[in-house]
């Protein structure tokens, strides 16, 4: 199983349900709560100038319209995981992550 899938699995069991959605594409009417999970890009470590370590990183928002939920520091409480920002559109509340996995 790939580290992406993994992840998606992660973020269902922390949701309770299965709104993940993986670069969904524009026309997908997503149910909420939910997270929407992206590739956003990577790190590569160095030792001896030879490439040893590559983690990816992902963008994960959180979109629901409780600005209380519990998920917000759940998600946030992943290993490898930074909460960036919260805002608010179309009465939905948003919270951005970035998480290497």
């Amino acid at each position: 199983m790939s580290k992406r899938v993994e992840l998606g699995k992660k973020l269902k069991e922390i949701l309770g349900s299965d709104n993940v959605y993986f670069q969904p594409p524009d026309n997908l009417k997503m149910s909420y709560p939910c997270i929407r999970y992206r590739l956003e890009g990577g790190n590569t470590e160095y030792a001896d100038n030879v490439p040893y370590r590559f983690s990816r990183q992902y963008e994960l928002v959180f979109i629901c319209k409780d600005p209380d939920s519990d998920v917000i520091d759940k998600i946030a409480m992943l290993p490898g995981c930074r909460f960036d920002r919260p805002y608010t559109a179309d009465n939905l509340n948003h919270y951005i992550y970035h998480i290497y996995y």
